[in-house]
């Protein structure tokens, strides 16, 4: 992986190799991770019962990211690639780019500051943008270079050759729940396309430039579920889209409300060196970290051969979702309350 700091300069780059599908398909599981720290920062922060509507929306997002990581990982394992997430490349320190990108990063508090930083991160690709496989733009450009990549190696080798990965590998959707989006394995170019549309219609929206998603609304059965970038919106200008609304109409249905009164005040960036060796904020940041890099472990040996681990990983984050709440409940030395640094704990030093 590279630098997260250094420049990336967009460039003509194609996938024309097995070995460079598996390489990009290695950072879109890295690129599906680093959503998760900002997403899960946030979530964290909002107290459910005061701000029931912000928690349903960034909880369903977070949990479409975890689902979008899966597919990222069974693509990659259908193609004869093996998944790595425990490892020190996947928590930089934070603010950082998004992998191979120059998209920003930060663990903020719920607020605005944030909702603008996951509008950059969830925005629509415009019309007619080229496909970019690395220095991307959009998320979406850079999915359509795998797309891209994919359908000229199968035509040049054939699909057999290229999706030559072991099928028991897959994690199908009895080991997911919890969004209403789609895991199903890959094992064609038929059902990788699938996996790409996913992945991209849930965070942009449908390639019609419609603000929907093609699912259900999982809260709301009455109605469309909306794209990531859109579901943000509604949050930003406190209004949901209705049937007929458009990226250029904005939403014009009825009011969502949001109280950013009721926030835990995180430390943006939180770092383990705000706080001395030994102390109670430091303690328990540092279980939080071991705690997650756990869960990195469980989720590459879920897509490394073993799908049922899966299901620990989930348990695992209702540890994390404790963990968190209680550094953001300790007082900060500058004012508000501790927070998740997110940083990596190699296996041995793990509790």
């Amino acid at each position: 992986m590279k630098n997260p700091e250094a420049a990336v300069v967009p460039g003509p780059a194609r996938i024309d190799t097995l070995g460079s599908l598996r390489e990009h398909l290695q950072w879109a599981v890295e690129l599906e991770h680093a959503t998760l720290p900002p997403y899960l920062c946030a979530l964290y922060s909002l107290d459910p019962e005061r701000n029931p509507e912000a928690t349903e929306v960034v909880g369903s997002v977070f949990a479409e990211e975890m689902l979008h990581l899966a597919l990222a990982a069974n693509l990659l394992n259908a193609v004869g690639g093996r998944p790595r997430l425990d490892m020190p490349e996947m928590l930089p320190p934070h603010p950082r780019r998004l992998p191979h990108s120059e998209v920003e990063l930060s663990l903020l508090p719920f607020g605005q500051e944030a909702l603008e930083m996951f509008l950059r991160l969830e925005r629509p690709a415009p019309p007619g943008a080229p496909a970019e496989a690395d220095g991307y733009e959009t998320i979406g450009q850079f999915y359509a270079a795998i797309e891209q990549g994919l359908r000229d190696l199968c035509e040049r080798l054939g699909e057999r050759e290229v999706f030559c990965g072991d099928p028991a590998r897959q994690v199908g959707g009895s080991h997911f729940r919890h969004t209403a989006g789609s895991l199903f394995a890959v094992q064609d170019l038929e059902s990788a396309l699938g996996a790409l549309e996913e992945i991209v219609e849930q965070g942009e929206g449908t390639a019609r430039g419609e603000v929907w998603d093609g699912d259900q609304d999982v809260f709301h059965p009455d109605r469309d579920e909306v794209a990531h970038y859109y579901r943000f919106q509604e949050l930003d200008l406190g209004r949901r889209f209705r049937r007929g609304d458009t990226p250029r109409s904005g939403p014009t249905g009825e009011p969502i409300s949001v109280n950013l009164a009721a926030v835990r005040p995180m430390r943006p960036n939180p770092r383990l060196s705000d706080h001395a060796p030994g102390s109670a904020v430091r303690t328990a940041q540092e279980e939080f970290n071991s705690t997650y890099c756990t869960l990195l472990n469980q989720l590459e040996q879920a897509f490394d051969g073993d799908p049922k681990l899966l299901g620990v990983a989930v348990g695992t984050m209702y540890a994390l979702k404790a963990q968190a709440g209680a550094l953001m409940l300790m007082p900060d030395e500058e004012g508000g309350t501790a927070g998740p640094t997110f940083d990596y704990v190699p296996p041995e030093q793990r509790s």
